[in-house]
């Protein structure tokens, strides 16, 4: 039967000290619940061990602790690290853990699924089946951190949403916790250090700049040229280039943050003359770096990693336009873990 209880993490540290009040207690207690649940971490009523007895059984009564589980975790040969989380309903999302000399990065998941139906990517081919939850999201980083901790000796030290789901159709959320993250009353990180990925919803890019937001955007494009990137990611139907590159020039104008483009280039798909040129002429509208992708297949053979030619003809077309350009090997392959890989296939 399911629960009638309320997932106590969806309160607000008011509404948890308003709860104490009306039940005949201080309000301080509200805090000492709230510090337990974000900056400590509490799995359990139980392990909050400052609060009487009486008052751990009131919230027993109340409310659940809706927490993630880490249900696998594969660890790669270059040391990257998979988990496969289940949340409080059975469902299943991916996070990774990648580390280097220098950093530890968390890719998250925002959605369980997609909305969104690129071709080459494995998560796409599971429908959306529901937006994750702030404290979910939050949950993930903590398991990575302590990952990043026990076996890297280190902390985490980044953020990218760049696992299963399209951030942006789960804006609320993922700006909750993002909130959350960055708070002295949570993980405490810099927003500087967190990057939000999208495929590219206009209007939703738009807002995360009238909203102010100080984290970096990083845009998933793969094809500068219409044609292509509908062949490859059918929802640009519905979003062109046109209004990608007008609201980014929306998100320069107010932020002043430079974006980052992540491409991938494909054998047959996007390594011509015309689809370098192309990208030349949209990496001039607003301030950029480009990330060139190398490709994880997803089993059916349909798209292929260009060739190494391919890849240098993209480097030094940028470069001799004064555009950063860095080319990112992909981690974690043999655990399925690397970009466009997460499925779910435990």
């Amino acid at each position: 039967m399911k629960s009638k209880k309320k997932d106590i993490r969806a309160l607000t540290k008011e509404q948890l000290r308003e709860f104490f009040v009306s039940n005949g207690d201080k309000a301080f207690r509200g805090n000492q619940v709230y510090e337990w649940l974000w900056s400590k971490g509490a799995h359990s009523f139980e392990s909050m061990t400052n609060i009487s007895k009486a008052t751990r059984e009131i919230l027993e009564d109340n409310f659940v602790i809706n927490h993630i589980k880490v249900d696998q975790m594969q660890r790669s040969t270059d040391g990257t690290i998979k988990n496969a989380v289940r949340l409080h309903d059975g469902l299943v999302v991916e996070s990774v853990l990648i580390p280097t000399p220098s950093r530890t990065t968390a890719c998250v998941s925002s959605q369980v699924g997609c909305s969104l139906d690129c071709r080459f990517c494995a998560t796409s081919r599971l429908k959306r089946m529901r937006n994750l939850n702030p404290d979910e999201i939050y949950d993930q980083v903590v398991a990575i951190d302590n990952e990043s901790r026990l076996y890297h000796n280190r902390p985490l030290s980044n953020i990218v949403f760049m696992g299963m789901g399209e951030p942006l159709m789960n804006y609320n959320n993922v700006l909750k916790a993002i909130d959350k993250i960055t708070s002295p009353e949570g993980l405490g990180m810099s927003p500087k250090r967190i990057t939000v990925s999208t495929s590219g919803v206009p209007k939703m890019i738009k807002k995360m700049a009238d909203d102010e937001v100080r984290f970096k955007l990083a845009v998933s494009l793969h094809s500068a040229i219409d044609e292509v990137r509908t062949n490859i990611m059918p929802f640009n139907e519905n979003f062109p280039l046109a209004d990608l590159k007008e609201a980014l020039e929306y998100w320069y104008e107010k932020t002043k943050s430079r974006i980052t483009y992540e491409y991938v280039v494909w054998e047959g798909i996007n390594d011509r003359k015309e689809d370098i040129d192309a990208l030349l002429r949209f990496c001039s509208y607003v301030p950029c770096k480009v990330n060139l992708i190398e490709y994880n297949p997803i089993d059916d053979g349909e798209f292929q990693q260009a060739s190494n030619a391919a890849i240098e003809n993209y480097i030094s077309a940028l470069e001799s336009r004064g555009f950063v350009v860095n080319v990112r090997r992909s981690r974690g392959k043999d655990i399925d873990a690397a970009c466009g890989q997460l499925a779910n296939k435990t």
